[in-house]
């Protein structure tokens, strides 16, 4: 099997990256490239961003980072694709999470409207009552579900790692092939959590968010970074010296990755509501969906 991305076509990538695995089913956490368009307008305060119950004005509040494509990215343009970003003046999102985040507004009655925030600060937002939802590739994982109830998965990724074309790793097909690797995770998500699959790992102090990650492989900080499979296409477009290793098959990391729509305690009708929208999503049409918004996003 040949261990690079590049040669791959994007309908075979697709399903390697388990597309067609799980209802509607995008990981965690978090990831964007760079050329994602960031306003730094964002009120990105928790404590500043205005309070209500849910649904409040007829509006669904998604809370999302509005950085990680295809998941969810910033646009300064409207279009058919894209949702306002409320905290953002005239900022605009789309990506995977946005079209689900329609599709749930319409079976709820409301608009839909971006909140960009923080990844670090989008529980504490929701049990704030800042945001309605949080639909932003998190993970339903034991700890979270302390704090607040998760949907049924709408995506089920796959992780991988990312290294430099001119590094030590290009020709790598298992987790073993990267033993002494300086590797670099997302903090506070599972892109961080995995490392630790990798035997006798150097495990670097996680960065903030992918954007660090990936400004970090690219000055040759670290050897590679975990990455979410279905981000890989976006990233290596955007940065050409990048590439994504295909691990051989029981070789790489464990586990696949649902994602959920995070909703505060308490709002079961609105779950059931939502888990009737996402189970209504054929294979086809989740697979169709991810190819439209890996093709549009930002390079």
């Amino acid at each position: 099997m040949s261990n690079t991305f590049e040669n791959i076509s994007r309908r075979s990538f697709l399903h390697m990256s388990g597309v067609m695995a799980a209802a509607l089913g995008l990981v965690a956490c978090g990831p964007a490239q760079e050329g994602t368009t960031e306003d730094t307008s964002a009120d990105t305060n928790t404590t500043e961003q205005a309070t209500a119950e849910f649904g409040a004005d007829g509006k669904l509040r998604v809370g999302m980072e509005a950085a990680y494509a295809p998941y969810n990215w910033q646009e300064t343009a409207e279009s058919e694709y894209t949702i306002p970003i409320d905290n953002v003046s005239g900022a605009y999102a789309d990506g995977y999470d946005v079209q689900v985040a329609k599709r749930i507004a319409a079976a709820l009655n409301l608009e839909p409207v971006a909140i960009k925030l923080e990844w670090d600060g989008l529980i504490d937002s929701l049990n704030q009552g800042q945001i309605d939802c949080i639909i932003a590739g998190m993970t339903a994982t034991p700890e979270r579900e302390e704090s607040i109830d998760f949907s049924d998965p709408y995506y089920d990724g796959t992780y991988c790692l990312v290294v430099r074309k001119d590094g030590s790793y290009t020709n790598a097909t298992s987790l073993a092939d990267f033993e002494g690797a300086a590797v670099l995770g997302q903090k506070d998500t599972l892109l961080d959590d995995m490392i630790d699959e990798i035997p006798g790992v150097n495990h670097l102090t996680p960065v903030k968010s992918v954007p660090n990650q990936i400004s970090q492989l690219a000055a040759g900080s670290c050897d590679a970074i975990t990455f979410d499979s279905a981000n890989v296409p976006g990233v290596v477009r955007a940065n050409p010296d990048f590439m994504g290793i295909v691990f051989e098959e029981g070789k790489g990391f464990s586990e696949s990755v649902p994602v959920n729509v995070g909703v505060a305690k308490g709002h079961d009708d609105i779950i059931k509501t939502m888990n009737e929208v996402l189970d209504a999503f054929t294979a086809q049409e989740r697979e169709q969906l991810l190819e439209e918004v890996v093709e549009r996003q930002p390079v």
